[in-house]
């Protein structure tokens, strides 16, 4: 659990610098359905292209490169 004091502007007042997509994340990885999302399609050993599609879909992320998986 967070212990930030979500009633203080102070607590906030980071937020002012992150760009655009840093903030989306922000909220985004707080969102329990996300999490669950995320945990379901990572513990599955092989995805399907339109199984990652519709989760990709759902939570409206992009991923305009392919990320390099450690060999």
């Amino acid at each position: 659990m967070l212990s930030i004091d979500w009633q203080s502007p102070a607590a906030y007042r980071h937020t002012k610098q992150i760009p655009a997509a840093g903030f989306a994340w922000e909220y985004l990885r707080r969102n329990d359905e996300y999490r669950h999302d995320f945990r379901t399609v990572a513990l599955t050993r092989r995805q399907s292209t339109r199984e990652l599609e519709a989760f990709a879909h759902r939570w409206g992320l992009r991923f305009p490169v392919r990320s390099r998986r450690a060999a």
